[in-house]
């Protein structure tokens, strides 16, 4: 396992795990946020964006982040390895609206300068709240990984399916180096922990 995209809703916790991925693995991590959002949340030209984004995929060893599916493509047709964070919507909620009040207060800085911004909890328009982005494009994730696992095109890489915050810390516990759990491993529940318990401090993007 050298090259591994990681997906997830927003709130899932995908650049915490990613972060931890690349850090086991010795390799860059890369997200795909840090990549489209320039000062002032401009977003990068689709055109520029994407000659980024494959130049990074063009490396030996990578950790990528994001649901871009603009660049999904270029990221998946060279990764090994797709981790998917299928956390539960509840979990997935509480974790973003506790992310976004936290740096909304404390005015902590994301990608390239930018900061959340108040409308994430004054607006219903997805496209301007991460918040009901999160909400409403839940079930729309879900299904869309669902189906890239059976989808031949995806056939030469191993996707693992993580659905609670147990099996996300099972799975990072049984990574050693750039070896990978087998064909049909499956992480084990942690005992006395829920489904729905947090990961623990840390961005949760």
């Amino acid at each position: 396992m050298r090259r591994v995209s990681v997906v997830g809703n927003s709130g899932s916790g995908k650049s915490t795990v990613a972060a931890a991925l690349a850090a086991r693995l010795g390799v860059p991590h890369v997200e795909l946020d840090a990549v489209f959002h320039r000062p002032g949340w401009i977003a990068l030209p689709e055109d520029e964006f994407r000659r980024r984004v494959a130049l990074a995929a063009e490396r030996d060893g990578w950790v990528i982040d994001g649901n871009y599916s603009a660049v999904r493509h270029l990221v998946w047709q060279r990764a090994d390895t797709v981790v998917w964070l299928d956390l539960p919507r509840a979990l997935v909620m509480r974790r973003i609206v506790g992310r976004t009040l936290a740096r909304l207060l404390l005015r902590r800085a994301l990608w390239n300068g930018n900061r959340e911004r108040w409308r994430n909890l004054t607006t219903l328009d997805p496209e301007e709240s991460v918040i009901v982005w999160s909400w409403t494009h839940h079930t729309t994730y879900r299904d869309r990984y669902a189906a890239a696992i059976e989808d031949p095109t995806w056939s030469h890489c191993r996707f693992v399916r993580l659905r609670s915050p147990g099996e996300v810390r099972a799975f990072l516990a049984g990574l050693v180096s750039d070896t990978m759990p087998p064909a049909g491993w499956c992480p084990p529940r942690e005992k006395g922990r829920a489904a729905g318990d947090d990961l623990g401090s840390g961005p949760q993007i």
